[in-house]
């Protein structure tokens, strides 16, 4: 799964690697965004063609539902029934979008004193540094009282050889070159499947972090600092 990560690049250097034009949100640098918080995804514009930057909420709100649940953890999709579940399958075919991230938190279960269990992060990331972009979906959703929320989800998948030691899953990182079919709303179901894959381990790089990233109220640059 994807239950934290990270995007600290700059909301202007955000507009140019996604192509995205129209009104640009701010957002200040964030080390540990976790579920039910806001975060810039990049989708197609309603209106002229183009993309945009907008900030929703991290967690999907399906239409039909009632609203949002924290006993329904929908922060993560997986890719094998993205395209039939119910709550994901309308966003599949027709609300596709981009998150961008500079990395993501995942943790080893290690022995801990007492014989409880010890959790150890990681943060995964490009060898370079540099920002990349996860499968996601987002969706709208309308209260009685006139309340919207839009939302997004991340698609996770089976764990590349980096990322297996520490967790069996990690979210999917769509290859530059795929972003503009990822959000083509014409692209063939097949093709989208195609995209769900593990990204390649030998780009990336896995530091071990301190326990401050466990806390979801801490949003600084330790979160993302080698550990001692």
């Amino acid at each position: 799964m994807c239950g934290r990560y990270s995007l600290t690049t700059a909301p202007e250097a955000m507009r140019r690697l996604f192509a995205a034009d129209g009104p640009l949100p701010n957002w200040p640098p964030r080390y540990n965004i976790a579920p039910t918080q806001t975060a810039p995804v990049v989708r197609r514009r309603s209106g002229p063609q183009g993309n945009e930057i907008a900030l929703l909420r991290w967690g999907l709100v399906p239409s039909w539902s009632k609203g949002p649940d924290p006993a329904l953890s929908m922060i993560n999709a997986r890719a094998e029934t993205v395209a039939t579940k119910p709550a994901y399958r309308a966003a599949f075919r027709q609300r596709r979008c981009l998150v961008p991230a500079d990395g993501f938190f995942e943790w080893q279960t290690l022995p801990g004193a007492g014989g409880k269990p010890a959790k150890q992060p990681y943060h995964f990331r490009m060898k370079d540094g540099a920002p990349f972009a996860f499968a996601g979906l987002w969706e709208h959703w309308q209260g009685g009282d006139g309340t919207r929320i839009e939302s997004f989800t991340i698609i996770v998948t089976d764990a590349n050889e980096l990322v297996r030691p520490i967790h069996d899953r990690m979210p999917v990182i769509l290859d530059p070159s795929s972003y503009a079919q990822w959000l083509e709303a014409k692209t063939p179901a097949e093709l989208l499947q195609a995209l769900l894959r593990p990204f390649p381990a030998r780009a990336m790089t896995a530091i071990k972090v301190s326990t401050h990233v466990n806390n979801p109220k801490n949003d600084d640059a330790a979160c993302i600092e080698p550990a001692a």
